[in-house]
């Protein structure tokens, strides 16, 4: 989708810096054959996303890895990591198979569903971590009725409308929403066209803005939370402390998020494919690196993944890594 709207770009790079090889056939009067070979160039952009989409596939299938070959990873908050692992996962293997579709494979069907696939992939992956959010706000808010068959029943129901609403927005192209029939109509990511990008940029905005009300409820009830602690016993400099501490990774989180991904967004309502390319990859390839992120924030900071992770690499703990209860904020 990124790939093929520098396609264009790319033909023209070629004409101006392609090497061009003269064979003469004698040195006679007759006239000269000549024969241009120009070889195929590749835009470094191209190849720095498609890096970027092996370094997220790599990454979030050993999320993947952990979670299904770990049976004691089998809580909601589990089950919604590895949901968001395997949405970032899927993004990856979309952006290489994107790289291979845009210089091996170029045919309107095929750039078509390699769209579709990207567009479900990044749209699950936010979803998911909009659920992420949610669970982690009913994690506190519904402390004593958290650990209950609702709860699961709740989370399955969740990731398959996830899924589903996804795979819905990844087939608007394939169904008509695409401008491979009027250039005039591409967005900034080709072919999907303008229509369709705003709809799906506004779309993240507002999934953007329930996430933040959301983290901000999480603070105050954390706040609260600590207020009772205090009136109830003496608050120490620990409590005190662990609720700061809270408080600032949530807002790294959700730094985070926003500087990946709302330049992308904002760029993709004011822009089309008229405007310089390298605009759309600077503003694309952070939205990819979260990708990369994601584990880093949401399954490697989990004290069980991080046992997991040891036991799978060298097989052995340290003493003081036991296993702890598990809580569902610990997401």
């Amino acid at each position: 989708m990124i790939h093929s709207h520098a396609a264009t770009m790319s033909n023209q790079l070629h004409n101006t810096s392609s090497l061009i090889f003269t064979v003469e056939e004698s040195r006679t009067d007759s006239p000269t054959l000549a024969t241009e070979l120009q070889p195929v160039g590749v835009n470094p952009w191209d190849v720095a996303v498609c890096v970027a989409g092996t370094l997220v596939s790599f990454e979030n299938a050993v999320v993947i890895a952990l979670i299904v070959y770990t049976p004691t990873l089998r809580a909601p908050m589990f089950v919604l990591i590895g949901s968001l692992a395997f949405a970032d996962l899927l993004a990856g293997l979309g952006l290489i198979l994107n790289f291979v579709v845009t210089y091996m494979l170029d045919t309107g069907l095929v750039r078509l569903l390699s769209a579709g696939v990207l567009i479900t992939a990044f749209s699950a992956s936010v979803l998911n971590i909009l659920a992420i959010t949610v669970d982690r706000y009913l994690s506190l808010y519904n402390a004593l009725t958290y650990h209950t068959e609702r709860t699961v029943t709740f989370t399955y129901v969740t990731l398959v409308l996830i899924w589903l609403t996804s795979a819905a927005l990844g087939l608007l192209p394939v169904l008509g929403w695409n401008c491979l029939e009027d250039e005039a109509t591409c967005s900034i990511c080709r072919p999907v066209n303008k229509n369709n990008a705003a709809a799906l940029a506004v779309s993240f905005l507002l999934v953007f803005a329930l996430i933040l009300q959301l983290y901000l409820q999480i603070c105050k009830i954390a706040f609260r939370h600590a207020q009772q602690i205090a009136v109830q016993h003496f608050m120490t400099t620990s409590h005190a402390s662990s609720t700061t501490k809270g408080v600032s990774t949530l807002s790294v989180i959700l730094g985070t998020f926003a500087l990946c991904w709302i330049p992308f967004a904002m760029y993709s309502l004011v822009a089309d494919s008229r405007y310089p390319v390298i605009y759309t990859y600077a503003t694309a390839l952070p939205a990819i690196c979260h990708s990369f992120i994601n584990p880093i924030i949401y399954a490697f900071r989990n004290p069980d993944i991080q046992r997991s992770l040891r036991l799978a690499c060298c097989g052995c703990l340290p003493h003081s890594f036991t296993m702890r209860p598990r809580t569902p904020s610990d997401v």
